[in-house]
């Protein structure tokens, strides 16, 4: 925190500039971790691919990005909106992958009402975005609101299946599956500030933001996440319900 403190205070609102060769400096104990993961393991073969994947996902979705931001088109925006959603829908239930088809639509209708419609509030309501697709605005916390309905839906998914093949009734294989897909928001919310310095809350300290204001946007950002899931995860559960119960 102190150093947090130190760089918020000698940077006057202006953001350090990352050369690439500064950068290079971050990998040097990635190197002597990937080293003592050779030493003592049998490779670094997962190790190094997921480390060369990370560094050409980020950078083309840096590209991407730039340009999407600077495109300025309510169109582009509710298109990359449309993909993220039916992604976040489709991975959602990879968890159950011999229903996943069967159960895509409710994954959907569930993201969509939970992910979007808390999404619409914090913007338009919340931030009152104007216009409502500015990308700098719309498209991070959808990335948000996306992916924590994505892993409640799939947690939720997952455990309601499963329940149910242990023999536990319908309506109690639905609490424990809305409770066991809760937990990671909830702990999430528990750590916040104490364990963790949320990654939005950092970057705009580290932008020069106040870390007053970076605490209220963090607020609003857990609400958001909080909301997205419950509300997914409730969503998708009733359809399922209604579908098995119509099977029985």
């Amino acid at each position: 925190m102190s150093s947090i403190w130190c760089i918020y205070t000698t940077m006057e609102d202006a953001v350090i500039t990352l050369s690439l060769p500064r950068l290079a400096l971050a990998f040097v104990p990635v190197f002597i971790a990937l080293l003592i993961l050779w030493r003592w393991s049998f490779g670094i073969g997962n190790a190094l691919y997921a480390l060369g994947r990370m560094l050409v996902q980020l950078m083309a979705i840096g590209y991407v990005l730039a340009w999407i931001f600077g495109a300025d088109n309510g169109l582009l925006i509710a298109l990359v909106l449309a993909i993220m959603m039916t992604a976040s829908a489709w991975i959602a239930v990879g968890s159950v992958p011999g229903r996943r088809l069967q159960l895509l639509a409710d994954s959907w209708i569930a993201i969509v009402t939970g992910g979007g419609l808390t999404l619409a509030l914090i913007t338009q309501l919340v931030l009152s975005v104007d216009p409502w697709y500015v990308p700098r605005y719309v498209v991070p916390l959808a990335g948000m609101a996306f992916a924590n309905s994505m892993t409640a839906v799939s947690l939720a998914a997952e455990r309601l299946f499963s329940e149910l093949e242990h023999g536990v009734e319908l309506a109690q294989a639905r609490i424990k599956a809305y409770q066991a897909a809760m937990i990671p928001v909830i702990n999430a919310m528990f750590a916040v500030g104490l364990v963790s310095l949320p990654g939005m809350m950092t970057g705009q300290i580290l932008s020069g933001v106040s870390p007053l204001v970076a605490a209220r946007y963090q607020i609003m950002v857990m609400c958001l996440i909080f909301a997205a899931a419950g509300i997914s995860t409730a969503v998708f559960l009733a359809l399922v319900m209604r579908r098995l119960a119509k099977e029985r």
